[in-house]
């Protein structure tokens, strides 16, 4: 959806600046998911409005779609506020992250072919390289978004031959409020480390065509994700 600016010149009003709304939509979602806002930090149209350049009400527009993602808390009186990382939200975002990457993986591998393999293996290669420059600098915003948007990337090319768009179009709003509950951990890559090894293994299994083994690897990967209560963890086990 593109936003028009029209200016009045010479008694004609005439096209002086288009703005994509769905450019401002993905960036501010990225903003929010990455840890350049605190939790219950309070976020003010009018500033936003003043860096993209465009009405209030189109800010505000914007506000509420995203508040319909779970990405943004709204409340009259207190206004538009990051939501707070809760540890029963994460582990239920989790849960449901495993279920539909298990699904959609398993249904890929079934459907998918070599179009989709090479695509899978691209994604895994830009995401292997961003996370390798993760483990060997220093962490910064930069690196961070990079990295959110490679995982994002694989992880969706993972399941993008499941045949089932309602599943993908659920994983993708999923994903963003999974990552903004672990944005606060992600932002020092403590388990950089860990995922390389995981992402790896849950491509090889994919490039073999081992259902029963994507599902485990993609299990061991999201798992560690989980806060740390024990009944969750054993649930997931069953």
């Amino acid at each position: 959806m593109e936003l028009w600016i029209y200016t009045r010149k010479g008694g004609m009003f005439v096209i002086t600046e288009k703005i994509d709304i769905i450019d401002i939509y993905e960036s501010l979602r990225d903003r929010l998911v990455s840890a350049e806002f605190s939790p219950q930090q309070r976020i003010r149209a009018e500033d936003l409005r003043l860096e993209y350049g465009v009405s209030a009400s189109t800010i505000r527009e914007i506000l509420f779609r995203l508040s319909t993602q779970g990405l943004i808390d709204f409340q009259e009186q207190r206004g538009f506020r990051k939501p707070e990382q809760i540890a029963e939200l994460q582990n239920e975002l989790t849960h449901f992250r495993i279920l539909l990457e298990c699904e959609g993986a398993v249904l890929s591998v079934r459907n998918g072919g070599i179009a989709w393999e090479a695509k899978l293996s691209a994604a895994h290669y830009a995401l292997s390289h961003i996370e390798k420059r993760a483990k060997d600098h220093q962490p910064s915003p930069e690196l961070l978004f990079l990295w959110v948007r490679a995982e994002l990337d694989f992880h969706q090319t993972l399941i993008d031959a499941c045949r089932n768009e309602v599943l993908k179009q659920t994983h993708e709003t999923v994903f963003f409020r999974h990552r903004q509950q672990l944005n606060t951990q992600d932002r020092d890559f403590h388990k950089v480390s860990q995922n390389i090894h995981h992402h790896k293994k849950i491509v090889d299994a994919a490039l073999e065509k081992d259902e029963e083994l994507v599902k485990q690897h993609i299990k061991e990967h999201l798992v560690q994700n989980l806060a740390k209560i024990e009944i969750q963890h054993d649930a997931i086990e069953r």
